[in-house]
């Protein structure tokens, strides 16, 4: 399930006001695929899509709000979720580690056969422009697949986003946002058409029981993915960079009937390095300030989604 215009240039064409383009960015060298390995998304949806990055510029980068800090404290990362989204086609339930009866330490994400198209991003940032980075490698996340039901064409991607992004739209396809598809392993980075094959000989075939973790690292502004525990390669390098020009969130794309695990660290990754404190979203968002955060700014800032909810399609 990919992209929405034929005619549109997979590079990427957001670039912050009175800045160059994020150092050591290239176009990643595997060819763009014209279309989809199944179904296209409709082309009024790319054009909403595009109308929608126009007219709402990327959210600067915020500081969070001393009640989440005090959460962060207390509960360390079981304090990152997905937010539910505002859609009318997006049909399923999201348990976020908060709000879970039976003290889990993962989101649990569960859709139905008629559920469309809908990118799942979560309450926090993984990586905070206005934060410290020192010390850290970098920010990492994983999915764990319990259902993925083909007869619905379940589908499920992991990435990345920059607020704000259209929820209609999966991970990857637009401004600021890059995604693995899972149904045939093609990787996107502001790819509205096809994607490009992530992996050479392609020979991964994801399934229930199967764990795909997203990783970034500070340094190379790398986005890798893993497999069962095992790296990959880079998906893509030089991306978010600099780091203090933008908050970047975790973002799920789902589709038809699915059944998921979102761990941000709350359970033990399969990826074993993801564990130590150096990979930990928690020792870096609410932490110590950067250079460019210098304490300058409110500490009671509103939430994305509060600041947000008027404007939201």
């Amino acid at each position: 399930m990919h992209f929405g215009s034929k005619n549109s240039s997979s590079k990427p064409h957001y670039q912050p006001p009175g800045t160059s383009a994020p150092p050591g960015w290239a176009p990643a060298p595997e060819s763009s695929h014209q279309f989809g390995l199944k179904n296209e998304a409709p082309e009024d949806e790319f054009e909403s899509a595009e109308t929608f990055c126009a007219d709402q510029p990327v959210d600067a980068p915020r500081l969070l709000s001393t009640n989440v800090i005090e959460r962060i404290n207390t509960i360390g990362c079981r304090v990152w979720g997905l937010e539910t989204p505002h859609l009318n086609r997006f049909r399923g339930s999201i348990c976020n580690p908060e709000d879970s009866k039976n003290g889990d330490g993962f989101v649990q994400v569960e859709t139905t056969p008629n559920c469309g198209d809908t990118c799942l991003m979560s309450n926090l940032p993984l990586v905070a422009g206005l934060y410290e980075i020192q010390g850290k490698e970098g920010a990492y996340y994983e999915v764990t697949i319990i259902e993925m039901d083909p007869d619905s064409q379940g589908f499920i991607a992991i990435g990345t986003v920059c607020r704000p992004y259209p929820e209609y739209r999966l991970p990857g396809w637009n401004r600021l946002s890059a995604g693995l598809h899972l149904d045939d392993m093609r990787k996107f980075f502001e790819d509205p058409r096809g994607g490009r094959d992530y992996l050479s000989n392609n020979n991964i075939k994801v399934g229930p029981g199967h764990t795909i973790g997203c990783g970034y690292e500070f340094e190379t502004g790398a986005l890798f993915f893993t497999y069962n525990g095992q790296r990959l390669p880079n998906a893509f390098t030089g991306i978010y960079l600099p780091h203090a020009q933008q908050d970047v969130y975790a973002a799920v794309g789902v589709s038809g009937r699915v059944k998921i695990q979102v761990n941000f660290g709350g359970d033990v990754f399969r990826w074993l390095e993801g564990n130590e404190w150096s990979w930990r979203i928690e020792g870096q968002v609410g932490g110590k300030l950067g250079a460019i955060g210098g304490g300058d700014g409110d500490d009671s800032l509103p939430t994305y989604q509060e600041a947000s909810s008027s404007i939201r399609r």
